[in-house]
């Protein structure tokens, strides 16, 4: 370390990097850059008998059907209790006041507590055991959530509904990111996120046919949806204990050399990833000491308030409109169908250009208009509805950019699965503002649900600049630094996307 020039890098890397790390390679081997442009130079070559594009299409035939699918039954399991009382849930539980929001809030609570905690689990349990069996108790949760009879029974199910479901999202996107390049990642979390409009879109239409079940064999339609939908949650479960994607290093499809080849390019993009290390306490203390994972989570809290509000409240928001419960579902769904479309644009041409920032400033800006007709248009159906549209588009295309951009930012195994698991624990606090935030005594009008929204979107918006000049004045920072510090492998690996020779995608 004798060849250090600047003292505050040489103290970042004893913070950072502890003396007692396992070497993992010499002292004279530095790093390639680590950005795409590495993947030209000669050092990373493609096995012979295929091509990068092949070995890429494998890759998503491989993860993102089985993320998105099991992120998509999760979401359904979570926000059909939103169909279910267009249906009659409240009046056969006899639930009153602000007893509904009340069991919407219960869910967050180990949801919250136990994102970062399952991460861990994950990554020692390997993605599908660990997933599998999440997928399993709430998809029986949400069965037994059709057999409850009285309010204390739905607010059990809910909580041991949000204790199984805590490490699917933060799990799914760890995954991901693991597997992806920063330039090619968007497009692969913006299609896996939008399994949450397309569960908004699939769950309208089948509440909107399970409701035509109402008082079959005794029991009243919200019954049913619960129970058909937990079943089929719990048969994908099974199926997944024996299909569900695991980490690069662990993988089985891929032969050696295109495993290598995989592992190789995720490191001249992200640097090496550090899988073989356990994460500590130490290091989520080190990660937590960060200002950029702070907001991180701000960004992301930001926006959950409005996300959540419209998942719960969309259904009451549209009977509100004087439709019919059938009608209500059916009208459901086509502001989640845009929002799908609209939110795969958004990520093929940011990946295309390699950009951010911008398109989540452009979504965000379209969220709040949309919130804004609400607030201020009441008597104007068909303007009310397209709001609800631009509501649902901005929303739910600005959400998985922030997570992809702050998730591919991040360097090394255990940075990444404690800042991803921060970054939605933290955010899904949001969840339980969201809760609150529309009222039956503010019907139907909920001036203050959509103002509060307006509020939190602002609040997105404000952490998303602040983190994009913290990402910027970070790389001129390291430019102006010498970039061949010397440094091991280990202690590169422990710095993750510390590392001097990092930069970070804006």
């Amino acid at each position: 370390m004798s060849e250090l020039k600047h003292p505050s890098d040489e103290e970042d890397i004893k913070r950072h990097a502890p003396a007692n790390a396992p070497a993992v390679a010499s002292h004279g081997a530095a790093a390639p850059p680590y950005d795409s442009a590495s993947l030209t130079s000669g050092e990373v070559v493609c096995p012979p008998h295929t091509t990068e594009r092949k070995i890429t299409t494998k890759i998503d035939l491989h993860i993102v059907p089985f993320v998105s699918v099991l992120y998509l039954m999760a979401f359904l399991d979570r926000v059909n209790i939103a169909n279910a009382r267009s249906f009659g849930l409240e009046a056969d539980l006899g639930m009153g006041g602000d007893q509904y929001n009340t069991a919407l809030t219960i869910f967050f609570v180990p949801y919250i507590v136990c994102e970062i905690p399952s991460n861990i689990l994950l990554k020692y349990f390997s993605p599908r055991v660990w997933l599998s069996l999440c997928c399993l108790g709430f998809g029986a949760v949400t069965v037994f959530q059709g057999l409850v009879q009285n309010y204390s029974g739905l607010l059990a199910t809910r909580f041991f509904l949000g204790l199984f479901e805590c490490g699917m999202f933060p799990g799914c996107f760890y995954l991901l990111s693991t597997w992806y390049r920063r330039h090619e990642a968007q497009k692969r979390f913006s299609l896996f996120f939008s399994s949450t409009s397309l569960a908004g879109a699939f769950g309208g239409l089948l509440a909107s046919a399970i409701g035509k079940m109402d008082h079959m064999r005794g029991y009243r339609g919200w019954r049913w949806i619960f129970i058909i939908e937990g079943s089929f949650t719990v048969v994908v479960a099974l199926i997944f204990f024996f299909t569900f994607p695991m980490f690069p290093e662990q993988t089985t499809w891929l032969r050696d050399d295109e495993r290598e080849f995989v592992k190789a390019r995720l490191k001249a993009s992200q640097g090496h990833s550090g899988a073989e290390r356990k994460i500590t306490l130490r290091d989520v203390k080190t990660v937590m000491s960060d200002y950029k994972i702070w907001l991180g989570g701000f960004m992301y809290f930001g926006l959950i308030v409005p996300a959540y509000s419209y998942a719960y409240f969309a259904p009451t928001i549209i009977q509100s409109y004087h439709y019919d419960p059938i009608t209500t579902q059916l009208r459901s769904v086509p502001p989640w169908a845009v929002a799908f479309g609209f939110a795969m644009i958004v990520a093929t041409v940011s990946d295309w250009i390699q950009h951010r920032l911008l398109f989540v400033i452009g979504a965000i800006c379209i969220a709040i208009s949309g919130f804004a007709v609400l607030l201020t248009v009441h008597n104007n159906l068909p303007v009310q509805y397209a709001a609800l549209f631009l509501t649902c588009m901005g929303t739910y295309s600005a959400m998985p950019v922030i997570v992809c951009w702050f998730n591919m930012n991040l360097g090394g195994h255990h940075r990444r699965a404690i800042g991803s698991a921060w970054q939605i624990g933290f955010g899904n606090i949001g969840g339980i503002i969201a809760t609150y935030s529309f009222v039956s005594s503010d019907a139907p009008f909920y001036h203050k649900g959509y103002a509060i929204c307006i509020s939190f979107v602002c609040l997105s918006a404000l952490a998303v600049v602040l983190y994009a000049l913290a990402v910027v004045w970070e790389n001129r920072r390291r430019s102006r630094r010498p970039r061949d510090l010397n440094l091991t492998e280990s202690e590169k690996v422990e710095l993750g996307d510390l590392n001097p020779e990092f930069r970070y995608m804006l």
